[in-house]
């Protein structure tokens, strides 16, 4: 039974439009070990990389920042990234990317020790957030934003949606 007998159940339908990808290239590689509160502690640098799409275009800025992933003791992958973004006009912005990256155990030691794995063979998403000067790229600032990316041994492939 319900509060609402004439709401009707037909949710209005949600859209995406493509954005941009961004191909990183990783740094340096770290692990702090066991934390008190479960899981591994890591770190690997954003050494750089290229943005490519129809509503931003540039690079990310080297050296800027990287991911402080969490390994779950579940065998999921929380990602923690911050880094700094410039669009082709110069427009400095900054993104954090978080989101889960999780696979069946012999996939998930495949990727471990940096072995390409099928992108169908694991799940990776993303929820960026960004800050940006006010001006045309301010739209990233008002819009969610979804993503998948692509695990390789020296860089990651993210694809970024706009939520409409």
């Amino acid at each position: 039974m319900t509060d609402y007998p004439d709401l009707p159940m037909n949710p209005p339908a949600l859209g995406l439009e493509f954005a941009f990808r961004i191909r990183l290239s990783l740094g340096i590689r770290q692990k702090i070990g066991q934390i008190p509160s479960g899981g591994v502690r890591g770190f690997v640098s954003a050494a750089g990389g290229v943005i490519e799409g129809p509503l931003l275009q540039g690079r990310v800025v080297p050296n800027s920042g990287g991911d402080w992933a969490l390994y779950r003791p579940d065998h999921t992958v929380h990602f923690h990234a911050h880094y700094m973004l410039e669009a082709a006009d110069g427009t400095q912005i900054y993104m954090r990317n978080n989101g889960y990256r999780h696979a069946p155990p012999d996939v998930a030691a495949k990727q471990e020790a940096l072995v390409e794995v099928g992108f169908d063979e694991y799940y990776m998403r993303l929820a960026p957030t960004f800050d940006t000067p006010v001006g045309p790229h301010d739209w990233l600032t008002r819009h969610v934003i979804v993503g998948c990316g692509e695990r390789h041994a020296e860089y990651s492939v993210f694809h970024y949606y706009v939520l409409r």
